[in-house]
């Protein structure tokens, strides 16, 4: 098993370590260096480098078993992220989900979908759902994705971290970042919130195992109009855990263009966006839905294409897709917000409030903000 990662990185290159967000930027031809070396040892500046980067000492043995290579790629996308299953083990009142189906590819075809993402580039996966702990070929999707050289993060609820064979899995191929949605405080809110009586035990649980496998661990504090009284409960939680948190309150329709996941919203809670300048989705970055299914983003879900029929190549007309979606056309025509730089809603998202009939304050500074 290799402890390296070297891989091209947009125009530079990097050398990453699984399970660390930590990172070396290395010149064109130390890359070419590491490409090339094959059975001789690993190259003194690397070994030195490990050292002071992540307190990693490599053992002596061949280039090619300590640091798997990625091959550079005709494309520029170097994240992605892929929806294993829309199924989940909760039901919360919130989920931009909407109708949680358990359905997606079988195994031979997440394969070929996995090698296009890592032929188009892709260095960063993230892996999430529904929940992505309970889809039944979880742990094959992510080893696989793993041999393939890919940096792994997980989005999840937690609840099945304590389960010894993922925990196995995650500490001897550790993701370089866990993330874990956190639902309340106590038992009563936080089960209230995913209708699921013992959640919040199983939660914890988890939590422990997975901070007790030293796994690199970070919380969203997901805040609705349930547990809005558990703020600052849910912060000292996380503090008490010595664990980054960040606190999600901003509540967006369903990817079907439901409002019922916006009318969860603590409008006490309800924060102004940044203004939206741009971002590299559907250039840079792209999503996969369980059926191999490509879209710029996990909202912008328009002129969606099979990158298993399509293969690789068929990313080349993301970018234009991309483009197309975030003309301010429509409900935003005529808007000042958006043309003076101020608006804090990109438009994609804008149609999904829109097509909803959300509560214009909820997405639109015209509404109050």
């Amino acid at each position: 098993m290799f402890d390296l990662i070297a891989s091209p990185f947009l125009d530079d290159h990097l050398v990453t370590r699984p399970g660390s967000e930590k990172g070396l930027k290395i010149p064109f031809h130390l890359y070419e260096e590491l490409r090339e070396a094959g059975r001789e040892p690993v190259p003194q500046w690397l070994t030195e480098a490990a050292w002071k980067r992540w307190g990693l000492a490599l053992p002596s043995r061949p280039t090619e078993e300590a640091v798997m290579v990625r091959e550079p790629s005709d494309y520029d996308y170097c994240r992605a992220s892929y929806e294993l299953n829309l199924g989940c083990n909760y039901d919360c009142e919130h989920c931009y989900l909407g109708l949680k189906k358990f359905s997606g590819l079988k195994w031979e075809k997440r394969k070929q979908l996995l090698k296009s993402m890592q032929r188009a580039g892709v260095l960063w996966l993230q892996l999430t759902g529904g929940e992505p702990l309970i889809d039944r070929q979880f742990k094959e999707t992510y080893a696989y994705a793993y041999r393939l050289g890919m940096m792994l993060s997980i989005s999840t609820n937690g609840s099945r971290l304590h389960d010894p064979r993922i925990m196995a899995l995650l500490t001897e191929k550790p993701p370089y970042r866990l993330t874990i949605s956190v639902y309340g405080a106590s038992a009563k809110r936080y089960d209230a919130l995913t209708k699921r009586r013992g959640a919040f035990k199983l939660f914890e649980k988890g939590l422990t195992a997975a901070q007790n496998a030293g796994l690199p661990i970070s919380l969203n504090l997901i805040v609705t109009d349930t547990n809005a009284d558990e703020v600052e409960e849910m912060k000292a939680f996380a503090i008490g855990r010595d664990l980054p948190h960040h606190v999600f309150s901003n509540m967006a329709p369903t990817i079907y263009g439901g409002v019922e996941s916006v009318l969860t919203q603590s409008e006490e809670h309800l924060r102004t966006r940044k203004p939206f300048t741009g971002c590299h989705a559907g250039h840079t970055f792209f999503h996969v839905d369980p059926h191999g299914l490509v879209s710029i983003c996990k909202v912008g879900r328009d002129h969606q294409f099979s990158l298993v029929k399509e293969g690789t190549a068929g990313l080349r007309k993301l970018g234009g897709i991309a483009d197309s979606l975030q003309l301010r056309t429509g409900g935003c025509s005529g808007c000042m917000f958006g043309q003076n730089g101020t608006c804090g809603t990109c438009r994609p998202l804008a149609k999904l409030y829109q097509e909803s009939q959300a509560p214009l304050n909820s997405y639109c500074r015209h509404g109050g903000f």
